[in-house]
């Protein structure tokens, strides 16, 4: 099937528009990408626009799914086997994303996520179908470490030709821009958001402020660039100095392991309930049974989890990496350079 129609217009002219929202990371996994990529969907579909979702299969989540909203969404029958990113098929992926955009009449490609090559293979091959094209990065990257170095090359060819590049942060921006040798002027700020109707503070669920106990919450990812290591330096210091003091942790990955043995060795099993994975619906059952909210990443490019958490009513602890410093304003948030234990102890000396 060949079109000889010129492409569409990307502008405000053009109206409602027909988007293909693509990457790597969705529903049923879950995290910051997934759910922006989730809500920014149901806010465009809300404003009468088309949008599907490309992805790769999930286990026995494969082919054409609606979800609710009118969401359509193309599992893929692409390979993912390394922290769900999809094996790169240079041309092989053509036939198939040439199909999808063909029959849904794309007039937008947006792309998300550095590590995500089927965002770069959609990309690409958009471009070469003469589509206008989006790209939004979620994540900070280095210069010198061999991961790095290889995303940043084939980064540097994907944006190449794309119209514009959004990051969550300023902090992204800059780093976007040295790493991708993108031009500036192609690059705008758009700072993630969440629903305050949704995450809405209720201290009838959470132990005041005169009450013997302090609940302490985590929500996360667990894996390395999150601070697990030292979440799990943090947990034993605070609890001994604190017999007030319950951390509730909610997350799953890689250094759960950690969480688990911490408790065992510690004896905290009263003091440490972890919950594993948290359904995003139930997220904000779970900050509103905290007073304080602690993040320890060790780089970030926005943390979307703290503005949920602030919005529940939560003070938030943090290290100050990456686009953490943008989130908040100031008198909401305590920033520790290194070590947020000193911060934690600080806010219970004072409770």
């Amino acid at each position: 099937m060949v079109t000889t129609e010129s492409p569409p217009s990307f502008s405000a002219a053009a109206g409602r528009l027909k988007i293909a929202m693509v990457c790597d990371f969705f529903y049923p996994r879950f995290g910051g990408v997934e759910n922006h990529i989730w809500s920014i969907s149901q806010s465009l579909l809300k404003l009468g626009h088309k949008v599907i979702v490309i992805t790769h299969s999930y286990d026995d989540r494969s082919g054409v799914r609606w979800m609710s909203g009118g969401l359509k969404v193309y599992y893929t029958p692409l390979a993912a086997p390394f922290d769900q990113a999809s094996v790169p098929t240079l041309f092989g992926f053509l036939p198939m994303i040439r199909e999808i955009l063909i029959r849904e009449q794309i007039q937008l490609v947006h792309g998300h996520q550095a590590t995500s090559q089927l965002t770069h293979e959609s990309l690409f091959h958009a471009r070469a179908l003469g589509l206008p094209t989006v790209y939004t990065d979620h994540s900070l990257f280095g210069f010198s470490d061999m991961a790095s170095i290889n995303v940043n090359k084939v980064l540097r060819f994907t944006l190449a030709n794309v119209e514009k590049c959004i990051c969550v942060s300023n902090t992204c921006r800059e780093n976007l821009v040295l790493r991708a040798s993108v031009d500036p002027a192609r690059v705008l700020t758009l700072p993630n958001a969440v629903d305050s109707s949704n995450f809405k503070p209720n201290f009838s669920q959470r132990p005041g402020v005169d009450s013997e106990t302090v609940n302490i919450v985590v929500m996360s990812r667990m894996v390395y660039r999150k601070g697990i290591d030292l979440l799990v330096g943090v947990l034993p210091l605070i609890c001994a100095r604190f017999p007030q003091v319950k951390f509730i942790i909610g997350g799953d990955g890689s250094k759960m392991v950690l969480l688990h043995e911490t408790r065992e060795r510690y004896l905290l099993h009263d003091r440490m309930e972890l919950l594993g994975h948290v359904p995003h619906a139930k997220v904000q059952e779970t900050l509103r049974r905290g007073n304080i909210f602690l993040n320890c990443s060790l780089t970030e490019s926005f943390c979307i989890a703290i503005v949920e958490a602030a919005s529940c009513g939560l003070f938030v602890v943090s290290t100050k990496v990456g686009g953490v410093a943008e989130v908040l304003p100031d008198e909401t948030v305590s920033r520790a350079i290194v070590f947020p234990c000193q911060w934690c102890c600080r806010l219970l000396d004072y409770c």
